[in-house]
């Protein structure tokens, strides 16, 4: 083959200029210099948090599992369902959607990074599915759940309907189409990662708040630092676009965005419903919605937008997610682990 049919480094950046802002359409190549630092340093923060599925011991919770109540068993099985797929959402996102428009390759190795991630958390669901549902129809029946569980379908739907609408968009070359791809991220952001599995981990923790499914709590402890230095990341890239466009940060985003987490309360609220039925002891509905709402503004305050709800916090066992160097009596090892590196990694959230 000549060399006149391989493209141009100038080509693959779809021009000669450098890009002036993130979202500029593109796929900028250049590392030296480096246009967005702090993106790069969330990236090396990544890899000293480096995990593995085979680090987490689940031997003990399936004598717990036989302990547990019938609601608590439809509890679990329920949440373990949500996860069976739920990552696999967020990691289609990231190649789909993320990786395409967010042209910095500072950007782009982080979200190389967070790819490998989900990976390892779909890993670590699958083993946890065949851990705790060793009946071959009941471990299909919850890989489907997308399509059989109506309160999980619905929160599917709820992330199809706010993120397909920028998948097919090639190049971001208006404000709609960067207004689109905005909504996208947050979805991502403050719904998926900052409100569903929030509420998904705060199940967990009141099982570990008992005593309960050790190694369960022990892999969402690295899943939920994973989960939200992901969710750092794309609040981190919409500071930079605020930075970079301010005028796409109007009143109709705010509102936009602010019925989309109130949409996400809801979807959540009725898999709440699913989960707790008539109320579990320490664990209802109603003090999940205080809780939902409280994680929303919170996510609407990141965003430098008004809170909508004005709730607190109800579950003081989520108050130890603060602490990045947990450890506690009944875990085997810190959740703070890291591979080589000295130093560790802060939680932006209050919870």
């Amino acid at each position: 083959m000549t060399p006149d049919h391989h493209p141009s480094p100038s080509a693959l950046r779809a021009g000669t200029s450098r890009p002036k802002n993130l979202l500029d359409p593109g796929f900028e190549l250049t590392l030296r210099p480096m246009r967005y630092p702090h993106f790069y340093e969330r990236y090396r923060d990544a890899i000293k948090n480096t995990w593995t599925v085979e680090e987490v011991d689940l031997h003990s919770d399936v004598a717990d599992l036989a302990k547990l109540t019938a609601g608590e068993q439809h509890m679990i099985s329920r949440l373990v369902a949500f996860f069976a797929t739920g990552d696999s959402i967020v990691a289609n996102n990231l190649v789909l959607t993320l990786y395409k428009h967010i042209n910095s390759p500072e950007a782009r190795l982080y979200l190389s990074r967070q790819l490998f991630e989900e990976a390892v958390h779909v890993q670590f669901y699958l083993t946890l599915l065949d851990t705790y549902l060793p009946d071959h129809e009941e471990r299909a029946a919850a890989f489907a759940a997308v399509e059989n569980i109506p309160s999980i379908r619905e929160k599917a739907q709820f992330c199809f309907r706010w993120m397909d609408a920028v998948e097919t968009v090639d190049k971001l070359d208006s404000r709609a189409e960067r207004r689109r791809f905005l909504l996208n991220l947050i979805c991502f952001a403050a719904c998926i990662e900052g409100l569903f599995f929030y509420g998904a981990f705060a199940y967990v923790y009141w099982f570990r708040s008992r005593g309960l499914l050790h190694g369960l709590a022990t892999g969402t402890n690295w899943v939920f630092r994973d989960e939200s230095m992901h969710m750092s990341f794309a609040f981190d890239v919409v500071d930079t676009v605020r930075e970079e466009e301010p005028e796409l940060f109007d009143t109709e985003l705010a509102e936009q965005v602010t019925a989309m987490l109130e949409e996400a309360v809801e979807a959540e609220l009725q898999f709440a419903r699913d989960l707790c039925g008539e109320g579990l002891p320490g664990m209802n509905t109603e003090s999940m919605r205080e809780y939902l709402q409280a994680v929303a503004d919170e996510r609407l305050r990141r965003l430098g937008f008004p809170e909508r709800y004005g709730s607190s916090n109800p579950f003081s066992f989520m108050e130890l997610q603060n602490v990045q160097e947990l450890t506690n009596f009944f875990e085997r090892r810190a959740s703070a682990y890291q591979v080589a590196v000295e130093g560790s990694v802060s939680l932006d959230d209050d919870f």
